[in-house]
């Protein structure tokens, strides 16, 4: 009896795997692994691809329904940076037809830059310039329509992803702050702070504006909640609607402040942020110390390492990483393809640094935070040797991952924009 159950086993298997075909053209799709697994390190019963190259410089994406990749190319990294044949800046489509993990089809679609990509409301919205900008989209075309113009007039100056996320009519945007911690002299040792800090009327938080209407100035929008230098990761958790945003935090501890280096290095934390309407995270006053674990006075506030006087009403992180990591891009998993826990968390894309020196460079990697009725547990590093300490990877390359996006099969999409790559992650068991 026992003989006869294994025999007929993996014919049951086959067929409760598939949902196509007929009885008899029936087939579990296959999972593309690179035989170098694309030169990544994963955890057990996960396998890569090196879905696309030489690609320019890939940061945000978005997967439409049917599977096609579409991305937000930066201009600005080209050539020898990204290993050549790299196809300058704006939407691109990248479609794999034969299910092998590997672009066979690539397009560009139209103007696009930096941040900042989704569909919505029948359009692909992305920036462009100093506008967020949407084309009429129909899934499966390769053409677009006309280019609309949803917000315009952007702040200039400083950090200007300004990426996005958009929930029906809602459209919230990333408006990072033009210094790096509102001194009088942006960056300049023993340079105080200004008190207030004018930038937070008009800079360091997310506005929403309305993502159906046309020719809106930035002016125009509402701030939604306020005291974020820069969230370049602006994401919704799908269960309740509410946002979520990593945060970069301030730099120059040690050289305008006299803090140690190994202070420096590892501050401030790299915020994990809820955000609801009206939040006040507390930059420029405040930042995150990862010895103390909770938000401290900013030394061009009168701060000193303990003192918490500018910090009374700001919002803790959910989460902190160490610093200077430069988080990047921020997606909660909803798939059905990766093992049960990972279900409902979010996958988090670091960028690496470049400020911790003379400690080596840290974070080139993407991290599992695992979440339960939205708290965050310890977080998990998932995706590892892109670059590891700002030198190049395991091909003599420098690799830093910078955008996400979930298959329809749920697998996992990579952005490296200086290596010019897309990677695809599958699980393919233990």
């Amino acid at each position: 009896m026992s003989l006869r159950r294994i025999a007929i086993l993996p014919a049951l298997v086959l067929i409760g795997a598939v949902t196509f075909g007929t009885a008899a053209t029936r087939r579990v799709p296959a999972i593309p692994c690179d035989a170098d697994n694309a030169n990544l390190t994963l955890p057990a019963g996960f396998c890569a691809t090196v879905f696309g190259s030489n690609l320019g410089a890939p940061r945000h994406m978005v997967v439409a329904p049917n599977g096609d990749l579409l991305v937000v190319v930066n201009p600005s990294r080209t050539g020898a940076e990204t290993g050549g044949g790299a196809p300058g800046g704006g939407l691109f489509l990248f479609r794999d037809a034969n299910g092998n993990g590997k672009v066979d089809f690539k397009k560009r679609l139209g103007d696009g830059n930096a941040s900042g990509i989704q569909l919505a409301n029948g359009y692909l919205y992305t920036s462009f310039g100093r506008a967020i900008v949407r084309y009429k989209y129909t899934v499966g075309d390769t053409l677009l329509g006309k280019q609309d113009t949803i917000v315009t007039e952007l702040l200039n100056r400083g950090h200007v992803a300004y990426n996005f996320i958009i929930d029906g009519s809602a459209l919230y945007m990333n408006v990072g702050s033009q210094t790096n911690s509102c001194q009088e002299k942006d960056r300049q040792k023993g340079s105080m702070g200004v008190d207030p800090c004018v930038e937070l009327d008009t800079r360091a938080g997310v506005w929403t504006f309305d993502a159906n209407k046309l020719n809106q100035k930035q002016v125009e929008g509402t701030r939604y909640a306020t005291g974020m230098r820069n969230s370049v990761a602006l994401t919704m958790n799908p269960k309740d609607k509410t946002l979520w945003a990593t945060m970069h935090g301030r730099d120059n501890l040690s050289d305008n402040w006299g803090m140690t280096n190994e202070y420096s290095a590892e501050n401030p934390a790299e915020q994990v942020n809820h955000i609801l309407k009206g939040d006040n995270f507390g930059w420029p006053y405040c930042y995150f110390s990862t010895e103390a674990q909770q938000l401290v006075t900013a030394p061009e506030y009168g701060g000193d390492q303990k003192k918490t006087d500018r910090c009374t009403t700001a919002k803790k992180p959910e989460y902190a990483f160490p610093g200077h990591w430069a988080p990047n891009d921020m997606m909660f998993y909803t798939g059905k393809q990766f093992p049960a826990s990972f279900k409902d968390g979010a996958f988090i894309a670091f960028h690496g640094s470049w400020n911790r020196a003379p400690l080596p460079q840290q974070g080139f990697r993407v991290v599992f935070l695992p979440m339960k009725n939205g708290k965050a547990g310890a977080h998990q590093d998932f995706a590892t040797d892109f670059s590891n300490d700002g030198g190049p990877g395991k091909d003599g390359k420098l690799h830093r991952p910078t955008g996400l996006a979930q298959g329809t099969d749920g697998s996992l999409y990579i952005a490296d924009d200086v290596g010019g790559l897309i990677y695809k992650v599958s699980y393919k068991g233990k």
